[in-house]
């Protein structure tokens, strides 16, 4: 009896250190616990997601250019990535994600990714994967930029002003939107990057495009693509990769993961056959290429939306951005003479500001979407969207003209004739990516 009361007195007292930390667990948020699914889910989208740069777009763009410029750009990539990564842990991601202050850009709290939570806020991860899956749309939105320049862009002024774009426009945008600032607060939605990746980077290919020029030789000179095969397996990685990109948005492994990826190959689906419609009744021939670039501008135009719309609604929205997109093509090249050499603008930044616009219709319960948000009807979300467009678009233009521009006085913009007719690998870089001898 004596041992047994001593064992009962054990128990209560430790029962009653206990409390007090099990009570702080459950009503203090800064101490929950993760969840494992939602953040295994998380790292491997992040996985997919750095798939679609890396090396996603890097053989879909350098399947798209002539092979003696190929590894220019790959390597311009890889490098991208690289630096983009530093900056992001550095400071990137603090001026994104850091705590709300003006609504303009975050506060430092989170430089160099000091005092992260162990849950990040309105999520079921932790913060440094919150962060880490973060760092990958940093990653590919200024490459994605890539497109317009090849051929004729220095190394240097690339790495310099993707570096410094990151910084001025990628970073501040997703704050406004993503990070709890101002067009956060109007409504503005974007449910993967439709306006922070897609617009912001289509917008600021076509500034710096027109800065650069045109290809000598453009338009006169036909420049086909040295390697439609690796393009059409440099898409279905994107394709893929895709999955991470907007399933992984969720943030959480559950059946808003899965309707966002289904909704993500349905419009990819039905944009790449409507593409290769119009080819043929245009051009008289369904191409690689043509069913490659109709599969992106439907993963793109499909991204602000994904997580927001039915899958009858993705079809709609696929089969629209093939039709606008391809069109834009012709218009920019055509009518405006822009040489956009890979047409960024006409895929990334037309399908994105196009999806971020339809959003405010296909989002209604009568479309299979999600509904709208309390006060919010089509008309007040689409004065909100085309205000988040408007905006997104006229700072990335204005900023990339002046990066661009001040960027140049030290670090040329473009290559010289000779090294532009060399090509880019044996000028630049001092190699060739196919040694055929």
């Amino acid at each position: 009896m004596k041992n047994l009361s001593k064992y009962l007195s054990a128990i209560l007292t430790a029962t009653m250190l206990a409390a007090p930390a099990f009570a702080q667990d459950v009503l203090d948020p800064a101490a929950a616990v993760n969840d494992s699914g939602d953040t295994a889910w998380i790292i491997s989208a992040t996985a997919l997601v750095l798939l679609m740069t890396l090396p996603g777009l890097s053989l879909f763009y350098g399947g798209l250019v002539r092979s003696k410029n190929f590894l220019s750009v790959l390597i311009q990539c890889m490098a991208i990535g690289g630096i983009c990564s530093v900056l992001w842990v550095v400071v990137g991601y603090t001026l994104a994600f850091g705590p709300v202050t003006n609504g303009f850009l975050g506060g430092g709290l989170n430089w160099m990714l000091l005092n992260l939570g162990n849950v990040r806020e309105a999520t079921t991860i932790p913060e440094s994967t919150f962060a880490m899956f973060q760092m990958t749309f940093a990653v590919i939105t200024p490459a994605l930029m890539v497109g317009a320049w090849v051929e004729r862009a220095r190394f240097g002024w690339v790495i310099a002003f993707s570096a410094l774009w990151l910084l001025v426009v990628y970073a501040p945008v997703t704050h406004w939107i993503w990070g709890g600032g101002w067009l956060s607060e109007l409504g503005v939605l974007d449910f993967a990057g439709g306006i922070v990746v897609h617009t912001t980077a289509g917008v600021s290919a076509l500034v710096a495009a027109i800065m650069l020029g045109k290809r000598i030789g453009w338009p006169k000179t036909l420049m086909l693509p040295h390697s439609p095969a690796l393009t059409v397996a440099g898409a279905g990685l994107l394709w893929v990769g895709w999955f991470g990109f907007n399933g992984g948005s969720a943030l959480t492994a559950t059946d808003d993961a899965s309707q966002a990826i289904i909704n993500t190959h349905i419009a990819a689906s039905m944009a790449a056959l409507v593409w290769i419609v119009i080819e043929k009744i245009k051009v008289g021939k369904s191409t690689a290429v043509g069913i490659a670039t109709g599969a992106i501008a439907g993963l793109a135009t499909i991204t602000p939306a994904a997580g927001f719309v039915g899958a009858g609604a993705s079809i709609i929205i696929g089969a629209l951005a093939s039709v606008t997109c391809f069109f834009a093509v012709g218009l920019v090249k055509n009518s405006f003479g822009i040489d956009d050499s890979l047409d960024v603008f006409a895929v990334h930044g037309v399908g994105g500001i196009l999806g971020s616009l339809l959003l405010a219709l296909f989002i209604s319960e009568g479309f299979g979407g999600t509904g709208y948000a309390e006060n919010m009807a089509f008309g007040s979300q689409f004065v909100a969207q085309l205000i988040g467009v408007a905006t997104v678009a006229l700072w990335s233009a204005f900023a990339t003209f002046l990066l661009g521009f001040g960027i140049s006085f030290i670090l040329p913009m473009r290559v010289s004739e000779d090294d532009e007719r060399d090509g880019l690998d044996i000028s630049n870089h001092g190699e060739r990516a196919w040694d055929l001898d």
